[in-house]
């Protein structure tokens, strides 16, 4: 069973990605031929992130993760200054209301995919040296501190779904850590207060909201995108229109390839293709989960539960939104919307985890 679970970790998360390359040429064909006079231009390019990704994938997995421990802190610092750095106009390149990239030729880079896995490997840091949590402010205090510049900074951008996600991800590995529920329970009414201002104090997050509640209150506006998304999923019936017959993608629904291909996916290959889909996310993560029991250090455990919870939420967030029962944050859907930051670091993550089932076979 030991080898099973790393066979079938590698597997799905091969199937996944696979296909998503698939979905990426149908749903950006019409948009890509318009945009740039290519109708192969984003899946090629999608093509190259999935290359470099999963020789991420093998490289990661060929080493000790307690070696790079000692490396976190400056990881995290270079992932800190990036995100300064992308902030400054000349630098940093505004697409979509957000300052979140840095373009290096044609491509984009995204170092807010790179401060989650820096994150992580901190936050397992520090909660691995850390064998009690006794005090709210004294044992959580400095960590509370760390994830909050790095919150500060991706809300500044802004991005607030990256943001929430980082977030959700830490409070897991604190959860695991022991943190007594008196302290969730503080912590909890301090983020709701927080997120409640967050979003009062920007227009397009309250828009979000009420478009959520109600998209046909604004129908052409802020709740367009919804409605296109669920006028998608609805025809797809049991099997789909079929591969490359989506009617949604040919400019009803914005950017299709990106966080809202699971729309288009639903609509080409139906109810089966989702399940389908689902199935092999869960399988990813409990195989994730199973491997990462074989973590050989606290440390190493840590940052299993810190990769593992943080392709679970976005997984989990970017359905959501996709079917209606959350509203927009802008996450993608993980190894399956276009994007090269996000397939290569989520790749190469997984390949850490993939490593402790080889670790613990050598």
């Amino acid at each position: 069973m030991n080898k099973k679970n790393g066979f079938v970790f590698t597997l799905c998360i091969f199937l996944v990605t696979l296909i998503g390359i698939i979905e990426v040429y149908s749903a950006s064909v019409m948009w890509a031929k318009f945009k740039f006079q290519d109708s192969t231009y984003f899946v090629k390019r999608q093509i190259l992130f999935a290359v470099i990704g999963m020789l991420g994938y093998v490289l990661a997995g060929k080493i000790h993760l307690k070696k790079i421990e000692k490396y976190q802190s400056l990881f995290f610092l270079i992932s800190l200054i990036s995100m300064i750095l992308v902030l400054i106009p000349g630098i940093g390149v505004e697409r979509n209301g957000s300052r979140s990239w840095f373009k290096i030729a044609s491509f984009y880079i995204q170092p807010s995919e790179f401060l989650k896995f820096a994150m992580i490997l901190t936050s397992a840091h520090y909660l691995s040296k850390k064998k009690r949590i006794d005090s709210f402010f004294k044992d959580l205090g400095p960590l509370l501190l760390l994830v909050l510049v790095g919150f500060g900074l991706i809300m500044i951008q802004p991005d607030f779904g990256s943001g929430i996600v980082m977030l959700a991800c830490i409070v897991v590995m604190v959860f695991v850590a022991g943190c007594p529920l008196t302290y969730f329970i503080r912590g909890g009414m301090l983020a709701i207060a927080a997120l409640v201002l967050l979003i009062v104090s920007a227009s397009y997050r309250l828009e979000r909201i009420t478009s959520f509640i109600d998209p046909w209150k604004d129908p052409l506006g802020s709740g367009f995108q919804m409605i296109q998304s669920l006028y998608a999923i609805a025809p797809g019936g049991l099997l789909g229109r079929g591969f490359n017959a989506s009617i949604q993608k040919r400019f009803y629904l914005p950017e299709p390839q990106t966080d809202f291909i699971f729309s288009i996916y639903a609509e080409e290959f139906g109810l089966l293709g989702g399940v389908l889909l689902i199935v092999l996310y869960f399988s990813i993560i409990y195989h994730g989960i199973m491997i990462s029991k074989k973590a050989s250090s606290s440390f190493e455990g840590y940052v299993g539960v810190g990769i593992i919870s943080l392709f679970a939420i976005q997984v989990a967030i970017n359905l959501g939104v996709v079917v209606g029962v959350l509203p927009i944050t802008g996450i993608t859907l993980p190894l399956f919307s276009y994007g090269g930051s996000s397939l290569v670091v989520v790749l190469t993550m997984l390949g850490f985890i993939r490593g402790f089932d080889h670790m613990n076979h050598d």
